[in-house]
C-alpha cells in the first residue's frame, strides 16, 4: 500500500516519496524549556511518536531530529524583560543553564512516562551557535538580510522582489503582512515591519548572549530550526512536524531561511498536529482551566474523578487524528479506560484460544490486515485502526464463547498482527496490577452497602459486613467525616 500524507504545504494529501528510498528524515520542532510542558505539548510529541512507530514499521530507517530550544529569544514587544528565560531566572533565582536542565528533566520524564520514544538527535540551540551565526552572515552575503544597530533581520521585501514567495505555507499574501503587522520586535531597527529577527543584540540586562560579527547578542528563535535541522538532515528533507501554532510564523521563516540560503525548499511534507481542549475549552493557565501532565497521572485536580495510567492518557489521545482538535473530559478518560481494558483483555484471552483447523470461519483476516494498514498508511489515521482493532476484539470474544473458529496459522498471524498494532505502533503499555488499590476499591463498595443498608435500617446486613470483615482482619471505624478501616 502506498503511504499518503497530508502536506500543509499544498494543503492535500499526497503520495509520500522519500528523497532517499527506505530512508526518511524527519525533524519536529522540540519544547522550549523554560517551564513544565504542557499537554497541549504532549498531544503534539506523541503524535509525532506514533508516526514515527509507523513508519518504522512499515519499514521505514528513520532518523528522527527534535529539537531542545535553551535560548532564550524575546516576545512580540521586543522587551528583554519579558524574554521567558529571563522571567524565570528572576522568578526561581537560578541561572539559566539551572532553568534548562531542571526543565528539559522533566520534558524527558513526562514523554518517558507516556512511552514516548527518543529521537536519534536531540540538538540544542546553544549547542549550534556557529551555525547560526555562519547561517546568518550566508544570508547577509546574499542580500537577504541585513544588520541594524548589532541586530540582524531577514529582509521578507527583498525575498518576494526575487520571485519567492513569503506566506505559502500560512497561505498569507505580503499586502495581508503589511497590513496587520507592527513594528514591536526591531522598535524602529527594521526596513519593514515583517522583517524578522536573525541575530539580536542583547541590552545589558540580557543574561544569554554570545560574540558575533555584529557584536554579543543571541539568535532568531526561527533560525535556531534551520540551523539544526540542516546539519542533521541536509538542505532539503522529507518531513517537518511541529504544533498548529507554529506553522506562522516559525515555519514560515524556515521555508524563507532554507530557501533565500540554499536555492532550495528545505522541506518536501510538512506535517501539523492539531490543538487540545478540555471539557470544550481552550487550556489557558489565565482561565484556570490548564491541568499538567502529572497532575492528570496523580489525579492532583479538581477536572478528574480519579487519577489515569499514562497509557490510558496515551491511548485517548490517540483516538482522534493527529490533525483533529481533540477534547479531553473526565468522560473521555473514563471512556478510554474502559475500552483499553476491553483491548487488552482480549489481548490475554487470544493466549488460550484453541485453534480448529477442520472448519472455516466467517472472520476474514487477511481483510481486517489489509484494512488496519489502510489506517495507517491514510495518513496515520490512529482513530481508524483503533476501530479495527475493536472489530477483532469482538471476533476473539466469539472464539472464547465457541461462536467462532479460527486455524493454526491465522490464530499465529493474528497474535503476531496484535502484538504489532497495540504495543509497537501506538506504543501502549500493559498495567500491572495494585494489590492495594484493588483491595482499597473493594473495601469501599463494602463500606458503601453496609452504608446503605444502614440508611435502610437492615442493621443485621450492617453488622453482618462489619464483622465478617474484622473476622478478616479489618476493623471499620464510623466516624463523623464517614467511615474508614484499619488493617489489623
Amino acid at each position: 500500500m502506498q503511504l499518503k500524507i497530508y502536506n500543509s504545504l499544498t494543503a492535500e494529501k499526497e503520495i509520500f516519496k522519500p528523497i532517499l528510498e527506505g530512508n526518511i528524515g524527519m525533524y519536529v520542532c522540540g519544547p522550549t524549556v523554560y517551564s513544565n510542558v504542557h499537554l497541549g505539548n504532549v498531544r503534539t510529541f506523541l503524535s509525532f511518536d506514533f508516526i514515527y512507530r509507523t513508519l518504522m514499521h512499515l519499514g521505514y530507517k528513520v532518523r528522527y531530529v527534535r529539537n531542545i530550544t535553551d535560548a532564550g529569544h524575546l516576545t512580540d514587544d521586543g522587551n528583554v524583560e519579558n524574554d521567558r528565560f529571563v522571567k524565570q531566572t528572576r522568578l526561581e533565582k537560578l541561572e539559566p543553564m539551572e532553568i534548562v536542565q531542571k526543565y528539559t528533566v522533566d520534558f524527558h520524564k513526562v514523554l518517558e512516562m507516556f512511552n514516548l520514544l527518543p529521537p536519534n538527535i536531540e540538538p540544542t540551540a546553544t549547542g549550534h551557535i556557529v551555525e547560526q551565526i555562519e547561517l546568518t552572515q550566508k544570508l547577509i552575503d546574499k542580500g537577504f538580510a541585513y544588520e541594524s544597530n548589532g541586530s540582524v533581520y531577514f529582509d521578507v521585501l527583498e525575498y518576494n522582489k526575487r520571485g519567492l514567495n513569503y506566506g505559502e505555507l500560512s497561505k498569507r499574501n505580503i499586502e495581508e503582512l503589511f497590513a496587520n503587522t507592527r513594528d514591536l520586535d526591531g522598535q524602529g531597527e527594521k526596513k519593514n515591519p515583517q522583517d524578522f529577527a536573525l541575530w539580536k543584540k542583547a541590552s545589558p540586562a540580557h543574561i544569554m548572549r554570545w560574540n558575533s560579527p555584529w557584536g554579543e547578542g543571541f539568535p532568531g528563535w526561527h533560525l535556531e530550526c534551520t540551523a539544526m535541522s540542516t546539519k542533521y538532515l541536509g538542505e532539503n528533507f522529507d518531513i517537518h512536524g511541529g504544533g498548529m501554532d507554529l506553522k506562522f510564523p516559525h515555519h514560515e521563516c524556515e521555508i524563507a531561511q532554507g530557501k533565500a540560503c540554499n536555492n532550495t525548499s528545505p522541506v518536501n511534507y510538512w506535517m501539523h498536529a492539531n490543538m487540545l481542549t478540555m471539557n470544550g475549552q481552550r487550556m489557558s493557565k489565565s482561565t484556570g482551566n490548564y491541568i499538567l501532565p502529572m497532575q492528570l497521572v496523580s489525579g492532583d485536580n479538581n477536572f478528574f474523578e480519579k487519577p489515569f495510567h499514562p497509557t490510558i492518557v496515551r491511548f485517548c489521545f490517540l483516538q482522534a487524528h493527529y490533525r483533529s482538535v481533540l477534547d479531553i473530559s473526565n468522560d473521555a478518560m473514563v471512556a478510554s479506560e474502559k475500552g483499553y481494558l476491553r483491548l487488552m483483555e482480549a489481548y490475554k484471552l487470544l493466549g488460550s484460544i484453541t485453534p480448529d483447523d477442520a472448519k472455516e470461519s466467517g472472520f476474514n483476516l487477511q481483510d481486517w490486515k489489509n484494512k488496519c494498514y489502510e489506517a495507517l498508511t491514510d495518513d496515520f489515521n490512529s482513530p481508524i485502526l483503533i476501530a479495527h482493532l475493536f472489530e477483532v476484539v469482538k471476533y476473539i470474544f466469539a472464539l472464547k464463547d465457541g461462536k467462532e473458529t479460527i486455524s493454526t496459522k491465522d490464530l499465529e498471524e493474528l497474535k503476531t498482527l496484535l502484538q504489532a498494532f497495540i504495543f509497537d505502533v501506538l506504543g501502549l503499555q500493559t498495567i500491572e496490577e495494585n494489590n492495594n488499590e484493588k483491595l482499597d476499591q473493594t473495601l469501599q463498595v463494602l463500606i458503601e452497602l453496609r452504608n446503605q443498608a444502614r440508611k435502610s435500617k437492615n442493621f443485621e446486613l450492617s453488622d453482618q459486613i462489619r464483622d465478617r470483615l474484622l473476622a478478616e482482619g479489618i476493623e471499620l471505624k464510623d466516624g463523623r467525616d464517614g467511615t474508614t478501616y484499619l488493617l489489623n
